[in-house]
């Protein structure tokens, strides 16, 4: 089974990485972009028939060491 943790940070915490990537954007004349908000993406494959099963080990990771979640939040998708 694939899945895909998307791991953002929280809408109150400031993003310095993404506002100097905005800034980037426009610099180089990019049109459109009104904000941005980086983060990280993790792709794992388990070893998990029961979708239930997974989620309850990939909600594991993410409390464990995927996201820091003071100030990130994560998002689970299962793919493929």
């Amino acid at each position: 089974m694939k899945a895909r943790v998307l791991v953002t940070l929280k809408s109150a915490v400031l993003d310095p990485q993404g506002k100097a990537i905005e800034g980037a954007l426009r610099s180089l004349g990019v049109p459109g972009v009104a904000s941005v908000r980086q983060g990280k993406v993790f792709d794992v494959e388990l070893d998990a028939a029961d979708p239930a099963k997974a989620e309850a080990t990939l909600k594991e990771a993410c409390e464990k060491l995927l996201a820091n979640t003071v100030i990130e939040t994560y998002r689970i998708e299962f793919v493929g």
